[in-house]
C-alpha cells in the first residue's frame, strides 16, 4: 500500500513537471511567433515556402526610415500572430536575397503569398498605411 501511495506520488510529480514543461514551450512558440524573425540568405526559401503569408522587412542597420518602420512591423507581428509571419532581412548581410528581389531602397516590405511574391511595400509609412496594403491577402 506505501509502494503504491509513493508510485502514485512520482507519477503526480513527472506530470507537474512535464504540463510546465508543455507550457513553457507552448509559451517560447507563441511568442516567437508574434514578433519578426530573423530571415538570412539560408532561410529565406524555406521560410516563404512553410508559411502561407509572409511579409519580408528588408532593411539595414544604418537606414533611418528603416528604424523607423521597425516599431511598425512589431506591432503588427503581434496583432496579427498566427495569421502573418513578419521576417526582417537585414540587406547588408544578406546580399542574395537582395540582389535576386532587386531591392534598390530600403525600407522595402516583401509580401508572399504560398511562396509567390505577390506586392512589394518600398519606403516608411504609418502603420494604417502599412496594414491597408498587407491585410488585403489575408
Amino acid at each position: 500500500m506505501e509502494e503504491d501511495e509513493k508510485l502514485e506520488s512520482i507519477r503526480e510529480k513527472k506530470r507537474r513537471q512535464l504540463m510546465k514543461k508543455a507550457a513553457e514551450t507552448q509559451e517560447k512558440e507563441e511568442s516567437t511567433l508574434s514578433r519578426p524573425i530573423e530571415v538570412t540568405d539560408a532561410s529565406f526559401k524555406g521560410i516563404i515556402q512553410n508559411n502561407s503569408l509572409v511579409v519580408v522587412d528588408c532593411w539595414a542597420p544604418w537606414c533611418a526610415p528603416c528604424q523607423i518602420v521597425a516599431p511598425v512591423v512589431e506591432e503588427l507581428a503581434r496583432d496579427y500572430a498566427g495569421r502573418i509571419l513578419f521576417g526582417k532581412l537585414n540587406v547588408d548581410e544578406n546580399i542574395e536575397v537582395a540582389m535576386q528581389y532587386q531591392i534598390m531602397g530600403i525600407p522595402t516590405l516583401l509580401v508572399f503569398k504560398d511562396g509567390k511574391l505577390i506586392d512589394r511595400v518600398v519606403g516608411a509609412m504609418p502603420r494604417e498605411m502599412l496594414e491597408r496594403k498587407i491585410t488585403p491577402y489575408l
